[in-house]
């Protein structure tokens, strides 16, 4: 299988022992001990996620679901592009 290569935004934040890796690109996550156990196991999660939509013959619906556009006249997908990524706060209702 012919394969393109995109780069794509991944999160890394701590969720008590582990670390989870999250790309609103392809709106997958992994998790590890440590971040490059995240990293790695994000890969290999998005490898196996790439290759079964694409067996499915579903991969252009899922990845235009995801803000993937295909670029024209080359053959290939560009993922959403991310303006800034910042901290906003919210107000939590009491005893939540």
């Amino acid at each position: 299988m012919a394969s393109i290569e995109a780069k794509i935004p991944v999160l890394y934040f701590q969720e008590g022992k582990k670390v989870i890796a999250y790309s609103p690109a392809l709106d997958l996550s992994s998790c590890g001990d440590t971040e490059q156990q995240a990293r790695k196991r994000f890969g290999e999660a998005a490898l196996i996620f790439l290759s079964e939509i694409h067996k499915m013959g579903t991969i252009e619906e899922v990845l235009e679901e995801c803000g993937w556009h295909k670029v024209p006249n080359q053959h290939t997908w560009a993922p959403p592009v991310y303006k800034s990524c910042t901290e906003e706060s919210v107000k939590i209702p009491a005893g939540v």
